[in-house]
């Protein structure tokens, strides 16, 4: 099974849309919020080589944000561990 972590914000529009998308799709996730646990965020940030939420992992790889899980579904594609890692 696919271990998916999502870096959010609960201000950022994006970090709901990929949660929402996540959970219509019947995925479960492990979510660190970026102003609660500030360390494991600041890990996470390293680790894509990116500055902005949301930060999807997954089996701790980074696959980008919405716009690379919302292109990965609409390539009717359903096995999380095909997707690309950036």
């Amino acid at each position: 099974m696919n271990q998916v972590t999502i870096l959010t914000s609960n201000t950022c529009v994006y970090c709901h849309a990929a949660k929402s998308l996540l959970q219509r799709k019947g995925i479960d996730y492990q979510e660190v919020d970026a102003v609660k646990d500030s360390e494991q965020a600041q890990q996470l940030l390293a680790q894509s080589g990116r500055r902005t939420v949301p930060q999807i992992f997954i089996n701790q790889e980074p696959i980008g944000g919405f716009t690379e899980l919302n292109q990965f579904f609409s390539s009717n594609e359903t096995d999380l561990s095909k997707a690309p890692v950036i």
